[in-house]
């Protein structure tokens, strides 16, 4: 299975592509597993008390595992996995009302 992981995630992991050993049949939860386990330093990142923190979005072809079955969710082939870590800021521009 192939993780793309964004921001500081993917700084930490070394790269923004990431393949773990997770096939279909596995769920997510296997697939984040291989994923800290062969970048360990992600699970500091990633992690608060052994689950996924509230701050970070696990996503599966796009939409967040929270709402569409969760980490026990079942892997298929073709899946996109992601793991985005909290994005702030906003577009800069002319102030408004000018």
């Amino acid at each position: 299975m192939h993780w793309k992981l964004f921001a500081d995630l993917a700084e930490i992991a070394g790269g923004r592509d990431i393949d773990v050993s997770a096939e279909p049949g596995d769920t997510v939860g296997d697939a984040l597993d291989a994923l800290l386990t062969a970048h360990p330093d992600l699970r500091e990142r990633v992690l608060d008390d052994g689950e996924v923190a509230d701050h970070i979005n696990v996503l599966r072809n796009g939409r967040n595992v929270r709402h569409d079955g969760g980490m026990d969710a079942t892997l298929e082939a073709g899946d996109e996995l992601a793991l985005f870590p909290p994005v702030s800021g906003g577009a800069v521009g002319r102030p408004a009302g000018r």
